[in-house]
């Protein structure tokens, strides 16, 4: 990504573009389309392209380009970072082009809808009391896996619902839980392999004030309460044989978490590394399977 920007953009604005961190928006945008998919139904997906292309820029680029820009203005950080590896120096204005991305990205919302409108201005709040001192509350404990849980893990999957113009209800209540917790089950693992940078710049993460052990012991936990959400709702309202392939994500999450916790004490930075990024897999397995047992093939 680095290399391909370099040769389209001007140098002065490339630093710039990587603390957007582009590889996140694919990820985002693919999450926050599992709402869009299971409210429109496979055979209305492709008609209404136009709201889910607008949700996507919004949400995916603006909003959470934004969110991650902002993270880096406060946090400069010098070593590795989630999507991003060997981060360049902080550009000078990064802090106020972040915003500026935030603001646009809100207007453009707008003929979203209301709800749509609401939930993005609600994350682009969030994201700002996250990262921007004096609040800062990634620094805090327990304030930074909450916001990030609302942010990434429910909001932006009921971002996709209601860029279709549904109205808050089944399935989507149980699923915004459902990912309130799978998220707080994937966060913990973002912070592990970045527990002495942020011991360096005096953070108090949730993955440091628990501790490795007890931090995944928190990701199995929620991890298991996530299926529970999503099984609940499948075994209500959608049970067929296309159900079985939520066991394929459990399955992901387990071969994932399991040797992660038994062997906790002797991995080290870069295994933790690999295993946030096979963490990313195993979340978009979950979305792929939660598609296909939740949505209508006909």
């Amino acid at each position: 990504m680095r290399k391909v920007l370099e040769k389209i953009f001007p140098a002065s604005w490339v630093p710039y573009l990587l603390h957007l961190r582009p590889r996140a928006w694919f990820i985002v945008i693919a999450h926050m389309s599992v709402g869009f998919i299971i409210a429109n139904g496979y055979d209305q997906i492709f008609m209404h392209w136009k709201q889910w292309l607008l949700a996507a820029i919004t949400w995916g680029i603006f909003g959470n380009g934004g969110t991650l820009a902002i993270n880096s203005a406060y946090d400069k950080d010098e070593g590795d970072i989630g999507y991003l590896e060997n981060p360049p120096p902080v550009p000078t204005h990064l802090a106020r082009f972040s915003l500026i991305l935030l603001g646009i990205g809100a207007i453009l919302s707008i003929p979203l809808g209301l709800t749509y409108f609401l939930a993005y201005l609600l994350c682009a709040i969030l994201s700002i009391l996250y990262s921007v001192p004096p609040m800062r509350l990634k620094a805090r404990a327990g304030f930074d896996v909450v916001i990030n849980c609302i942010g990434y893990g429910g909001l932006t999957l009921f971002a996709g619902w209601a860029a279709a113009g549904r109205s808050i209800e089944a399935p989507i209540i149980n699923l915004f839980f459902a990912f309130f917790f799978l998220f707080l089950g994937f966060y913990p693992l973002t912070q592990i392999y970045q527990i002495e940078e942020d011991v360096r710049r005096g953070d108090h993460t949730l993955a440091i004030a628990l501790g490795k052990k007890r931090a995944l012991q928190l990701a199995l936990l929620s991890v298991s309460l996530a299926f529970f959400f999503i099984g609940y709702e499948v075994f209500a309202h959608y049970l067929n044989i296309r159900s079985l392939t939520l066991l394929i994500a459990i399955g992901a999450w387990g071969l994932l978490l399991i040797p992660w916790y038994r062997k906790h004490a002797i991995w080290k930075m870069l295994q933790e590394q690999k295993g946030f990024y096979q963490a990313l897999t195993a979340w978009a397995i979950t979305d792929v399977a939660v598609i296909i047992s939740m949505t209508q093939l006909a």
